[in-house]
């Protein structure tokens, strides 16, 4: 198979395009430089800088004739802050290149189309209850994002949306995502206790996410949103291990807190952004209800696309680990582009 990408310097992109090298199929991607210091870049993945939303559609053609599969490993997620309306954001980004580029995907001659979509997206479509479209520009975004990918499929051309939660692991020379987690924390590091939601998270690795990307593009067929996961944990048992992480021992005294007492807690959050004028992708209030439930997804999905054990509490370690670096300003790092 012959894969052109958008993304392939990224984190995800990176390590899917490894293991499609690995697995004997080439690939080719689009990225926009600068390349992370010591990111272990496939040397058989051909490199194109440049931003290819800058060029004709006959240019992009001509970029992707002769591939079989489009990988989508670019985009932006909700802690990317924009001014409202943030959900124009996020169409920009996430939505208006597949509409170009999938079109031009199946003129070229392509078969299949892996798209890297969230987890929110199983939620919203899991809870319908919650409202969770009406409530968070960012998931609705991404049930757009999915409605608008699959409306390209066919019998001819398979697409193919990876609904992506936590994700752990590093680049080399890349800034983790998690820096915004020691942030929310480390106010609390002189309590006696963290006091933190009662609800869990679906998650899964790098490499775990490099398995499933590959695994869709060889297997899926048809219009299909996969949810993505390898482990569950709740909060109390992550939060442990970053603790442990961050040099503070593996026994820090979590209590687990109802949403409208988070709520309470994110009054202050709610006037920074007005103050900045920054409309969040995921409302505020509404986010306490979110992380009090166990956003678990069985691993099942993940484990037909071919991803296979990894151990999560490393990268989870080793996550945390560079994240409190840089925010404790002692390494400089690219940022992660919402990667």
């Amino acid at each position: 198979m012959k894969v052109f990408m958008i993304g392939g310097t990224g984190l995800l992109g990176c390590e899917a395009a490894r293991i499609f090298i690995e697995r004997g199929h080439e690939v080719k991607s689009v990225a926009l430089p600068p390349l992370p210091e010591g990111a272990p870049i496939p040397e058989a993945m051909e490199l194109e800088f440049c931003n290819i939303y800058e060029k004709s559609d006959e240019e992009i053609k001509a970029m992707m004739q002769g591939y079989d599969c489009f990988v989508f490993a670019a985009g932006i997620d909700e802690r990317v802050e924009f001014p409202a309306p943030v959900y124009d954001a996020y169409y920009k980004y996430n939505i208006a290149p597949l509409k170009r580029i999938l079109p031009l995907c199946k003129e070229v001659g392509m078969k299949n189309s892996v798209i890297l979509g969230s987890y929110f997206s199983y939620a919203a479509k899991e809870w319908p209850e919650m409202e969770l479209t009406k409530k968070h520009p960012y998931i609705r975004s991404r049930i757009d994002q999915e409605e608008v990918a699959f409306s390209f499929a066919d019998e001819n051309f398979d697409v193919a949306v990876l609904e992506l939660p936590y994700i752990f692991g590093t680049q080399p020379g890349r800034k983790p995502v998690w820096v915004i987690l020691i942030e929310q924390i480390k106010m609390m590091d002189k309590l006696p206790l963290t006091m933190y939601p009662g609800g869990g998270t679906a998650m899964l690795t790098v490499r775990q996410v490099g398995e499933v990307i590959v695994g869709a593009a060889e297997k899926s067929k048809g219009a299909k949103a996969w949810p993505i996961s390898m482990y569950n944990q709740t909060w109390v048992e992550f939060l442990k291990i970053v603790y442990a992480a961050r040099g503070m021992g593996n026994n820090r005294k979590i209590l687990s807190i109802p949403a409208w007492m988070m709520r309470m807690g994110l009054g202050k959050v709610k006037k920074e952004y007005a103050e900045k004028g920054i409309e969040s992708g995921i409302d505020v209030d509404g986010l306490a209800d979110i992380m009090a439930r166990n956003l678990f997804i069985d691993p099942k999905y993940s484990i037909e696309l071919g991803a296979t054990e990894d151990d999560i509490v490393a990268a989870i370690t080793d996550s945390i680990k560079v994240s409190q670096a840089v925010y404790d300003g002692t390494a400089k790092l690219l940022e992660m582009k919402g990667e």
